[in-house]
């Protein structure tokens, strides 16, 4: 079946000694040593992103590998992206991230990847990508709707809680029709779809919420989502 793992903050880059969401996100795949592949353009590939998730997924007992885009070691990026059993998206500027995807043809290969059931996840800009839209702030400035990849439906927002401008940006937006009705994830809160639908939120805080923002009667309505935490 496929999944997608989005993830509103929280995992390996904010939680260092808290993979709780990491260690979800590999469970689903049902392997003793799954193959996980770390895709970074979003933070301009920063080696110091990339260090972190290599020190997380070897302690979490994984095959961590990472693909560059700038010094690709193959040519032949669908063969080694279709042999993974997770890949697993970073944060930063998204527009950017999608700009760079779409000149390697990684969409096309990403939906290849969801459609052969591989685990697809991320934090931040690594959430929002799958969605029809997300809010960014790729262009600096007021938040923004951006058009992402579509492979979920609706819109999403991560940091929910974390940064002060997203729960109110998010409700205006969705309530003058600039974004669609979507999902928002506090920081430690994680949306788990499974072929196209919520099938779990989880968190590895106590406090941290998934969220569904819909427009009703020209409003912005919160739902607050039910939500299991990991620790």
């Amino acid at each position: 079946m496929p999944h997608i793992i989005a993830m509103g903050g929280g995992g390996f880059s904010m939680e260092p000694d808290n993979l709780a969401l990491d260690r979800y996100v590999i469970a689903q795949t049902e392997q003793t040593y799954p193959k996980v592949c770390f895709l970074s353009q979003a933070s301009g590939e920063s080696q110091d992103y990339i260090i972190r998730f290599y020190k997380a997924f070897n302690e979490l007992n994984c095959q961590a590998s990472h693909l560059s885009l700038f010094q690709p070691h193959t040519a032949d990026l669908e063969t080694f992206l279709l042999s993974q059993n997770v890949i697993y998206v970073g944060g930063g500027n998204t527009k950017s991230m999608l700009a760079l995807w779409r000149e390697w043809n990684l969409p096309a290969i990403l939906r290849q990847a969801y459609e052969q059931g591989i685990v697809l996840a991320g934090i931040s800009a690594g959430s929002i990508c799958w969605f029809e839209q997300g809010l960014t702030d790729s262009i600096p400035g007021k938040l923004t709707a951006l058009p992402c990849l579509g492979m979920l439906a609706g819109s999403c927002t991560p940091h929910y809680d974390g940064e002060a401008q997203r729960r109110p940006s998010f409700q205006k937006l969705v309530a003058s029709g600039e974004i669609m009705s979507g999902y928002a994830f506090d920081d430690g809160a994680a949306g788990h779809f499974v072929d196209g639908k919520l099938e779990a939120c989880v968190s590895s805080r106590p406090n941290a919420k998934g969220y569904h923002v819909d427009l009703q009667d020209s409003q912005a309505v919160e739902t607050v989502l039910d939500t299991r935490y990991l620790g």
